[in-house]
C-alpha cells in the first residue's frame, strides 16, 4: 500500500494517533497548544537555571540591558501574522500554528511583568503568569477535545 492510499491509524476509539492524521484544519490548533504547553515549560526551566545561577546559563543582554522573553515573543508572532496574511497552504498553516503557540508562551510566561512594569518574575506578583498559562493551557486544551468530531468526520 502507497502511503497516499493507507487508511489514518487510529486507536480503537477512533481517535487520530499521529499528527498527521489530525485534519489539516485542526492540525495548526493542536500544534499551537503543543507549542505553547512546551514552551511554557522550557521557559519556566531555564530562567530557574539562571536564578539558580547555573554555569553557563544567563540573561541575553544588548548593549547591557535585560532582553526579556517577551520580546522574542512579539518578534515571532509579528513574523507569524505576515507569514499568515499571504500564505494559505495546509501545511504552512501548520506550522505557522506551532510558531504562534510558541510565541505566545513567551509572552504569557511574562504577563505579570508586562502588567506591572516591573520585574517581578520571581516575587508572589509573578504567579500571574503561572496561573494565566495553567488556565491557557487547560482551556484551550479542554476545547480541543470537547469540540473534536466524530471520527467518521475527520477524514476532511
Amino acid at each position: 500500500m502507497t502511503p497516499a492510499t493507507r487508511a489514518p491509524t487510529r486507536s480503537r476509539d477512533g481517535r487520530p494517533r499521529r499528527l498527521r492524521d489530525v485534519t489539516p484544519g485542526r492540525r495548526g490548533l493542536v500544534l499551537a497548544w503543543f507549542g505553547f504547553t512546551v514552551t511554557f515549560g522550557l521557559m519556566r526551566l531555564l530562567t530557574w537555571l539562571i536564578h539558580i545561577d547555573v554555569a553557563g546559563v544567563g540573561d541575553v543582554s544588548a548593549g547591557g540591558v535585560h532582553i526579556h522573553h517577551y520580546v522574542w515573543g512579539i518578534v515571532l508572532l509579528l513574523v507569524v501574522g505576515g507569514v499568515g496574511v499571504v500564505e494559505r497552504s495546509p501545511r504552512v498553516r501548520s506550522w505557522l500554528g506551532l510558531g504562534y503557540g510558541v510565541g505566545a508562551a513567551l509572552i504569557i510566561d511574562e504577563a505579570a511583568l508586562l502588567l506591572s512594569l516591573e520585574d517581578v518574575y520571581w516575587d508572589d506578583e509573578g504567579g500571574i503568569s503561572i496561573a494565566l498559562a495553567l488556565i491557557v493551557i487547560g482551556v484551550a486544551g479542554s476545547l480541543l477535545v470537547l469540540t473534536r468530531r466524530p471520527a467518521q468526520d475527520d477524514n476532511e
